[in-house]
């Protein structure tokens, strides 16, 4: 399963209906996996760290990253000549892996880059034991 495939966007104000959201152009998102902790970073330019959630759902084995990126406001005698960067609601949800210990789930958020770092449960290797040989 690609952890990265249920993106969601909208742009308008409103709720986002789940079958007519798109991804949020811009929101890219690393995913690095170290021998200790699973380290996710989403560039989310323009977006304060008030204006966003990270949470875990589905008992822990779901990260969702949401919030909204709000439109300028235009001023009286302002004349907007290109308008490209979005802005409304989005949603990030990942699927996480069976030894991500959500307990310990820590978020920052530093020039517009959030990074949730989730730990690592420690996974018990089954033990071979040697046997005797005997002749």
């Amino acid at each position: 399963m690609d952890p990265f495939a249920q993106g969601l966007w909208d742009s308008s104000s409103a709720a986002p209906p789940a079958a007519a959201a798109a991804e949020l152009p811009g929101m890219q998102v690393d995913w690095k996996e170290t021998g200790e902790v699973h380290v996710i970073k989403a560039d989310l330019p323009g977006v304060r760290r008030e204006e966003v959630k990270v949470e875990l759902e589905s008992g822990g084995r779901v990260l969702q990253i949401s919030g909204e990126r709000r439109r300028e406001v235009q001023e009286t005698g302002d004349t907007w000549r290109q308008v490209e960067r979005s802005s409304g609601r989005f949603m990030r949800r990942l699927s996480l892996p069976e030894n991500a210990k959500v307990e310990g789930v820590k978020a920052s958020m530093e020039h517009g880059v959030l990074t949730v770092v989730v730990p690592k449960a420690e996974v018990n290797q089954p033990r071979i034991e040697s046997a005797q040989m005997t002749g």
